[in-house]
C-alpha cells in the first residue's frame, strides 16, 4: 500500500461542503475531526474497495456502516437495482415485493409474526416504541448507557448516575419533558435493570437493547442478561424490544437473537435488509404489531415505506447470505482478521482488545490487558490517543475504518485472504510505531 496519498481534491470538496452542508456531512458519524483529519469524499465503490475523488484506494471495513455485506456494488444487488427501477421508482402503493421481504424475514427470525417496512433505523425504533407504548399505555421506556437508536428527541438521553436518575437530553433541541421518560440503565448489569424496574414497572412500556452493540465500539450482551430482560418484561408486561439494525442478519441469519436463548417481542432491522439501499423494518408479535394502523390506534405513516427498488434489493441481498456457509465463512475472515490484529499487537506489547462474531468486530487500546469488554465505561476508559494515532497509521497505509473509537468495524464477503493479510500487515507497521511513541 502506498503511503504518500494526495488529498487535494477530497480537501477542496470539504471546503466547499462546509459552506453549504452543516460540517460539510450529512450525518456527523461521517466527521473526522475526532481522529484530528477531514475525510475523504468517496467516487465509487467496488467489492471490498472504496475509491475517493482523488484516486485514493481503501481497504473498507466501514461498509457502509455495516450495511454491504457482500461487499460494493455487488452483481445480484446491481441487478435487482437496475431492474426494479426499469419498472419505477415509487409507488405510495401496496406490490408483491413488500409481500416477498415481510414473507422471507418471519421466515429467518421467527419472533417476527408481521413486520412493516420503513426507511431508515431511526425511524425503524421510534416507531417501534410508540407502538409498545400505544400497545402498554404506559409512557415510559428504559434504554442502555452507550445503545444507540437514532435521533429521535426520546432516545437521544445521557446516561444518570443511579437507578433513580431519569434521563436528560443529550442534544441541543431535546425537550427536557421528552427525555424524562427515558430510563438509562447499565449495559450487561441485570442487578441495575432490576432495581429500574423495582421503582418503575408499572410505568415501563418497553426496554430497548441492542444485543450486541456496534455503537459503543463492539460489545456483546451477555446470554444471561438478556434471559434475564426477557423474564422482567414478561413478568411485568412491558415489551422487549431488540434493536437489531447493525446486528440483523450481520452477526448470523437469523441475527443476533438466534445467537442467543431470549425471544424479543419487537425486533427493528435495517442496514442489511435494504442491501446497501435505505430500507428498515420493525416486526414481532402479532398482536402487538394489530395495534398498528390501518389495523389498530397506533398512527405510523410513510410515502417511500416500501420502496420497489429498495426491497428488490433487499431481497436479493436476503436470497445471497442465505446460501449454505455463507456465514461460517463470513465469520471465519473476521477470525482471521481479528486473530491477526491481536498477533500484532501482543509483538509489539500494545495493550489491545479485539472481538467480534459474524462479520462485525471492534478493537480498543485499554490501558491494561482485559479478558472481554461488557461496559461503556471500558471503552471510554480506553486510550482515545492510541486510538488516533492507529486510525491515521492505517489510513495513511489504505485502510478505512471508521473515524471513532465507539464505532463497531465490518468484513464483508468481498474481503479476500490478501485483503485481510495486507490489513494485518499495515496494522503491524502502525504498532511498531504505537510502541515506540512516548
Amino acid at each position: 500500500m502506498n503511503n504518500t496519498r494526495s488529498t487535494d481534491k477530497s480537501a477542496r470538496l470539504f471546503a466547499h461542503a462546509q459552506t453549504l452542508i452543516p460540517g460539510g456531512v450529512n450525518s456527523p458519524v461521517r466527521a473526522f475531526s475526532s481522529v484530528d483529519a477531514d475525510p475523504p469524499f468517496i467516487a465509487r465503490a467496488d467489492g471490498a474497495r472504496l475509491y475517493d475523488a482523488d484516486g485514493n484506494e481503501w481497504l473498507d471495513y466501514v461498509c457502509s456502516w455495516g450495511a454491504t455485506i457482500l461487499g460494493h456494488a455487488h452483481p445480484d444487488i446491481v441487478a435487482a437495482a437496475r431492474e426494479a427501477a426499469a419498472g419505477g421508482l415509487s409507488f405510495g402503493a401496496p406490490t408483491e415485493a413488500e409481500v416477498a421481504l415481510a414473507e422471507r424475514v418471519t421466515a429467518l427470525m421467527p419472533s417476527i409474526e408481521m413486520l412493516r417496512l420503513v426507511n431508515s433505523g431511526t425511524e425503524a425504533a421510534m416507531s417501534a416504541l410508540r407502538l409498545a407504548r400505544g400497545f402498554t399505555r404506559r409512557d415510559k421506556l428504559v434504554k442502555f448507557e452507550g445503545n444507540y437508536h437514532g435521533h429521535a428527541d426520546h432516545l437521544l438521553v445521557a446516561a444518570g448516575s443511579g437507578a433513580q436518575t431519569f434521563g436528560v437530553p443529550d442534544s441541543a433541541g431535546v425537550p427536557k419533558n421528552t427525555a424524562s421518560d427515558t430510563l438509562v440503565a447499565r449495559y450487561n448489569d441485570g442487578a441495575h435493570v432490576r432495581e429500574i424496574f423495582a421503582q418503575h414497572a408499572d410505568d415501563i412500556a418497553a426496554v430497548i437493547i441492542e444485543p450486541v452493540a456496534g455503537n459503543m465500539n463492539y460489545i456483546p450482551a451477555e446470554a444471561d442478561f438478556l434471559a434475564e430482560l426477557r423474564a422482567l418484561c414478561t413478568q411485568h408486561g412491558a415489551v422487549l424490544i431488540f434493536d437489531e439494525v447493525m446486528s440483523g442478519f450481520r452477526v448470523a441469519l437469523g441475527g443476533a437473537q438466534s445467537l442467543y436463548d431470549a425471544s424479543p417481542d419487537l425486533t427493528v432491522l435495517g442496514k442489511v435488509i435494504g442491501g446497501g439501499m435505505p430500507l428498515a423494518a420493525f416486526g414481532g408479535r402479532r398482536d402487538i404489531m394489530q395495534a398498528l394502523a390501518p389495523a389498530g390506534p397506533v398512527y405510523q405513516a410513510g410515502t417511500l415505506s416500501g420502496n420497489p427498488v429498495a426491497v428488490a434489493c433487499g431481497l436479493a441481498a436476503l436470497k445471497c447470505v442465505a446460501e449454505d456457509g455463507f456465514y461460517e465463512r463470513l465469520d471465519a475472515k473476521t477470525q482471521h482478521l481479528r486473530q491477526g490484529l491481536r498477533a500484532v499487537a501482543h509483538a509489539e506489547g500494545v495493550p489491545f482488545h479485539c472481538a467480534g462474531v459474524g462479520g462485525m468486530f471492534g478493537f480498543v487500546f485499554p490501558a491494561h490487558p482485559l479478558e472481554a469488554v461488557t461496559q461503556y465505561a471500558q471503552v471510554k476508559d480506553a486510550s482515545q490517543d492510541r486510538f488516533r494515532a492507529f486510525h491515521r497509521g492505517m489510513m495513511e497505509r489504505g485502510v478505512y475504518f471508521a473515524p471513532s473509537a465507539f464505532e463497531a468495524a465490518f468484513v464483508s464477503a468481498a474481503h479476500g485472504d490478501d485483503d485481510l493479510n495486507r490489513t494485518i500487515s499495515a496494522a503491524h507497521e502502525v504498532m511498531r510505531e504505537l510502541a515506540a511513541a512516548p
